[in-house]
């Protein structure tokens, strides 16, 4: 059989050529009795357009690339289903990739997303340097950090306040008592490791204590659970009065291995934890944690990419934050 052509789909639908293209390409710009014509002339014919052909034409494909730190983190997870539910709707298709916190590994991704021909990139990046972004906007793709303030006025970003979610965290732990805190994170070249990190030393120091004899630091080579459970182990030999950890896995990880030794949480170690994943309210002692909004993080992040790159000479710029929100649960004897 011969493929249906674009023509045949519009003589059906009642429209020009150029109505269906736009319907294909920028269904935003037709209206929706229209586009409903269209894509039930598209149904009933089975047109499929050349998907390569047309990207070739057009410089780029109806795709977007995601790249985040760690996919099997339930943080990634529901940012990359706000991305995907709020692209589909726009008419976008998602790439998605995980850097595992690798720099070098997020080079390659981004290298990637660009010959496929990405119409712009969302990124959560692994580190502070950002000549790899640099060079991805200079191939005329457009980026939107997640998780990242933008540094420039002629960038998109959308993130939350770390430092203030790590000061919210720790000034629960002391407010109950807590004088002996440890803080365990994965690796502090990730940026918001580093802020929860400064936001733990600023509850610190406004409750006029010092945060050298208050606080240490336990640095883990990743945030998953396995790492919080080797954390536990370490601290097993000297029990603080509290745990602070950088994300849910580290503390859920942190809380099994607790619990296995006979340590009560929260009775004998308070523990808190970040991002406030559906498993946190599920585990064996429920867990405190620094909620924040992901799934509407992706979403914002996705309007403002596509925003960026459907209507370029009206957009304008934004660096959105949001603040955290202190969810208090039994482990730190809610």
């Amino acid at each position: 059989m011969e493929p249906v052509s674009i023509r045949e789909v519009a003589a059906l639908a009642g429209v020009s050529p150029g109505t269906v293209s736009n319907v294909l390409n920028r269904p935003e710009k037709v209206a929706a009795s229209t586009r409903e014509r269209v894509e039930r002339a598209v149904r009933e014919l089975g047109f499929v357009r050349h998907g390569s052909a047309s990207s070739l034409r057009a410089g780029h494909t109806r795709t977007i690339g995601l790249s985040v730190i760690d996919i099997g983190n339930p943080f990634f997870t529901d940012i990359a289903a706000g991305v995907e539910e709020t692209a589909s709707e726009l008419g976008y298709a998602v790439i998605l990739s995980s850097s595992a916190g690798d720099r070098s590994k997020e080079e390659r991704n981004l290298l990637v997303l660009a010959e496929q021909r990405v119409r712009g990139v969302l990124i959560t990046p692994c580190g502070e340097d950002t000549a790899a972004l640099d060079r991805v906007r200079e191939r005329g793709i457009n980026v939107v950090l997640i998780g990242r303030p933008a540094l420039r006025p002629d960038q998109c970003s959308v993130t939350v306040n770390d430092v203030t979610g790590g000061f919210l965290a720790v000034t629960h732990l002391l407010e109950r008592g807590a004088r002996r805190i440890a803080y365990v994170s994965g690796p502090l070249t990730i940026p918001q490791c580093q802020d929860r990190l400064e936001g733990a030393r600023r509850a610190v120091r406004q409750a006029g204590l010092d945060p050298a004899a208050t606080l240490s630091e336990l640095t883990m080579p990743a945030m998953n659970a396995r790492s919080g459970q080797q954390a536990a182990e370490k601290l097993l030999a000297s029990l603080p009065d509290a745990v602070f950890c950088a994300n849910d896995l580290l503390a859920l990880g942190l809380l099994r291995v607790l619990l296995q030794a006979g340590v009560r949480v929260p009775g004998d170690v308070a523990l808190i934890g970040y991002n406030d994943i559906e498993f946190a309210a599920a585990s064996a002692v429920s867990l405190s944690s620094v909620r924040q909004a992901t799934h509407r993080l992706g979403r914002i992040a996705t309007q403002l990419l596509l925003d960026e790159c459907d209507n370029p000479g009206g957009h304008a710029h934004q660096q959105i934050t949001f603040q955290p929100e202190l969810v208090v649960r039994e482990s730190t004897g809610s």
